[in-house]
C-alpha cells in the first residue's frame, strides 16, 4: 500500500454517502419511499451478525396519516412535528419470543437455539441486545439506499406497545423516521471524539 492510497476498502463516496456526509435527518424531501427500496435495505442488512444468528429485529412502517396519527400522541413533544411531516416512520421493536423462528435461522441446531434461550424471562436481554445490532445496520442500510433517517428514542415506549404490539411479543425501542434527503443540514456537524479516546491497546 503506497503512502496516499486509503487503508479503507470502501470507495470515498460510499464512505461520505454512509459516514462523512449522512446526519441524523429531522426534515426530509417531498417524495414517498418507494417499497422496493426497503427491500433493497433489508437484503442488503440482513447479513449483520447477531448472537447465533437469531435476528430478533421487527420493523413496523407507519405510512398512512392514520397510523402516524395513532403514533403522534406517543412521542416527545419535540419528536411530533417532524414525525408527522416525515413521508414513513419505522417502529423499531425486538422480538422476546425470537428463539420460536430457530428453523428458519439455525435449521441445523434448531433445538439447541430453543434450549438456549428456553427461559422466558431471560430473552428479553439478547432480544434488546442484538435487535440494537441490527439497529445500527438498518440505519446504515437507509444511508446506502439514498435516503435520510431520523432515529428517536424520544417516545412512550409501554404506550407504543400497548398501541401497536398489544398480546404479541414485540417490545419497542427506537422510531426511525425515512424520506429523501431534504438538503443541508440546519445545525452543524458536532464534534466527534478521537480516536485515543476512545481505542486502546494492551
Amino acid at each position: 500500500m503506497t503512502a496516499s492510497a486509503d487503508p479503507l476498502a470502501l470507495p470515498k463516496d460510499a464512505q461520505d454517502l454512509l459516514f462523512r456526509e449522512a446526519r441524523s435527518a429531522n426534515a426530509f424531501g417531498p417524495g414517498p419511499v418507494p417499497e422496493e427500496k426497503l427491500r433493497a435495505v433489508h437484503d442488503l442488512v440482513k447479513y449483520g451478525p447477531t448472537a447465533m444468528n437469531v435476528q430478533p429485529l421487527r420493523v413496523l412502517l407507519l405510512r398512512s396519516d392514520e397510523s402516524r396519527a395513532r403514533l403522534l400522541p406517543l412521542l416527545a413533544e419535540g419528536n411530533r412535528a417532524k414525525t408527522g411531516a416525515a413521508p414513513l416512520t419505522a417502529v423499531l421493536a425486538y422480538d422476546t419470543d425470537f428463539h420460536e423462528k430457530a428453523e428458519s435461522f439455525f435449521p441445523d441446531r434448531a433445538e439447541m437455539v430453543r434450549g438456549a434461550f428456553g427461559d422466558p424471562g431471560a430473552r428479553p436481554g439478547p432480544a434488546a441486545l442484538n435487535a440494537h445490532l441490527q439497529a445500527g445496520y438498518f440505519l446504515i442500510g437507509v444511508r446506502a439506499a439514498g435516503l435520510a433517517a431520523g432515529p428517536m428514542n424520544g417516545f412512550d415506549h409501554p404506550g407504543v406497545d400497548a398501541e401497536f404490539f398489544a398480546g404479541s411479543a414485540l417490545r419497542s425501542f427506537m422510531v426511525v423516521n425515512i424520506g429523501e434527503p431534504a438538503g443541508p443540514h440546519e445545525f452543524p456537524r458536532l464534534p466527534r471524539l478521537e480516536y485515543g479516546e476512545v481505542w486502546t491497546e494492551l
